[in-house]
């Protein structure tokens, strides 16, 4: 998968807006955008800030494995909904 998608698959996951990670990180939301549609790249600095944004390593970032794959495919069937519920769920988890 391209960097951008990840960024992207990431982001959902927490039930983030592309706006919601600009704001959090300090970049431009049409920056973000450009990146996660794969029409500009990105420097490791910014994939970092992203990244520690998202509460995740650079390692995390691009190890993945299978089960992690079917998970965040997974996640992003869900309905807005359903990824809050998931959220809330996970959040009270931890």
């Amino acid at each position: 998968m391209e960097i951008g998608g990840r960024i992207a698959q990431y982001r959902m996951a927490r039930n983030w807006t592309t706006n919601r990670l600009a704001n959090e990180s300090g970049l431009s939301q049409s920056f973000l955008r450009s990146v996660e549609l794969g029409e500009k790249g990105i420097s490791v600095e910014n994939l970092e800030l992203i990244c520690s944004t998202l509460g995740i390593t650079l390692r995390d970032f691009f190890t993945t494995s299978d089960e992690q794959d079917e998970l965040m495919e997974q996640i992003e069937r869900l309905n807005q909904a359903q990824k809050q519920a998931l959220s809330d769920f996970l959040k009270m988890m931890l």
